[in-house]
């Protein structure tokens, strides 16, 4: 038996029943294996669940640097929108995954709440890495106008967080449509306009 399995077996019942309402022995029955088996990976419940969205934390980071490899070579706005977009359908295409996500960042333990605060942030670290990246690209170019990179990030990641809310609020069918409209508006709010360079 691996940590692998148990922590497979632990996400959807966490998605489900959030860390409160989910035992080890409810991931152990479904895993196949008895509770005091769960010991020999993990500490505690608190270990498996910290361990869990963990995974999930940089698993999408991962994704994203896999991302930025093949687009390198698009100009900024592609970059910048495609990022956004996968970001989005990442959590999206996994219901489970999307529900764990959603329950902790929105309702995580009282006890737990700094600790997956730290390692959210220390995931969110490695996201920005790759973006500071691109908005530097396109104020060496000339593209985005100067500005200060914590700005443009946390700007970034409103509109991100926002869209995300919004996919559950209007449907995946009407997402797309919403996604190209707040983009176009994003991108004018931090690109050169021709009354600037005068």
């Amino acid at each position: 038996m691996t940590a692998d399995k148990i922590k497979a077996a632990a996400l959807p019942l966490f998605a489900r029943g959030g860390y409160e309402g989910t035992s080890l022995s409810d991931i152990a029955r479904e895993v196949g294996i008895k509770k005091p088996s769960i010991y020999a990976h993990f500490k505690s419940k608190e270990d498996l669940f910290l361990a869990v969205f963990a995974d999930v934390m940089w698993d999408q980071i991962r994704h994203s640097e896999r991302l930025a490899r093949e687009i390198k070579d698009y100009p900024v706005e592609k970059k910048l929108f495609a990022i956004l977009k996968d970001s989005c359908a990442y959590y999206l295409q996994d219901e489970e995954r999307t529900a764990f996500f959603k329950r902790t960042m929105l309702f995580p333990p009282d006890f737990l709440e700094e600790k997956l605060r730290e390692k959210f942030l220390a995931s969110e670290e490695a996201q920005s890495a790759i973006l500071r990246e691109i908005f530097a690209e396109g104020m060496k170019q000339g593209i985005i106008r100067q500005e200060e990179m914590d700005h443009l990030l946390a700007s970034y990641y409103c509109l991100m967080d926002g869209l995300f809310v919004q996919a559950f609020y209007y449907g995946r069918k009407n997402f797309a449509a919403r996604l190209e409209s707040v983009w176009k508006t994003f991108w004018l709010g931090v690109t050169v306009q021709s009354k600037d360079k005068k």
